[in-house]
């Protein structure tokens, strides 16, 4: 009779950390916080919600670590362009354009996961969606802080609502997101881009 070798045990699957976080942001960019469930991630990662609590804690920490690194990767464009492009006007030209590459991106348009990622949620989640705002907010303010650079360099005149402006083409860039998440065109998309540009505040700047 021939013996029947047992196989040893495979050991469990190690988690892939870097990897993990990669796809947990990929599940949460397109479905959002509350749309991706544990068992979403754990599928996708290929691991069990022992594995992927042990490596991040929680589903809710599991998803601030991948706003950051959302954040140091597809949304740095903001960040990059306030800090290399030589005047506010062209960073903010740059912004815009960018923003409609990344949102409309791929065959699943997925927008910005800043500004779809837990726009309301069940009660019990109210931090992840403070958290939210308070990484849009920080947004803005860096936006303000490159225009009030802009008024003291003599770009923009001195008494431009720098506050306003930043808010203004924000709410653009949020705007956007959505009608690329809605499935619009990526030529429409450009076009609002450049009507929003056309509102830069250069005659008041005497330009």
């Amino acid at each position: 009779m021939k013996k029947i070798e047992k196989r040893p045990r495979g050991r469990p699957r190690a988690l892939d950390r870097d990897k993990a976080l990669e796809t947990a942001l990929q599940l949460f960019w397109r479905h959002g916080y509350e749309g991706a469930s544990v068992a979403d991630l754990t599928a996708a990662m290929g691991v069990t919600p022992p594995s992927l609590y042990t490596a991040f804690g929680s589903k809710e920490r599991l998803y601030r670590e991948a706003l950051d690194r959302y954040g140091a990767s597809y949304g740095a464009f903001t960040a990059r362009a306030l800090a290399e492009e030589p005047t506010a006007r062209r960073a903010v030209e740059r912004i815009l354009q960018e923003a409609v590459a990344v949102y409309s991106e791929g065959p699943s348009p997925r927008g910005c996961m800043l500004a779809s990622g837990a726009v309301t949620c069940a009660p019990e989640h109210a931090l992840v969606v403070a958290d939210l705002s308070k990484r849009r907010l920080a947004i803005i303010s860096a936006i303000k802080a490159r225009f009030d650079r802009a008024v003291i360099e003599g770009e923009l005149a001195p008494l431009t609502d720098t506050e306003a402006l930043a808010a203004f083409y924000a709410a653009v860039v949020q705007g956007l997101s959505i009608q690329a998440r809605d499935g619009v065109d990526r030529d429409v998309l450009e076009a609002i881009a450049v009507t929003a540009l056309r509102a830069w505040p250069d005659a008041v700047a005497g330009r």
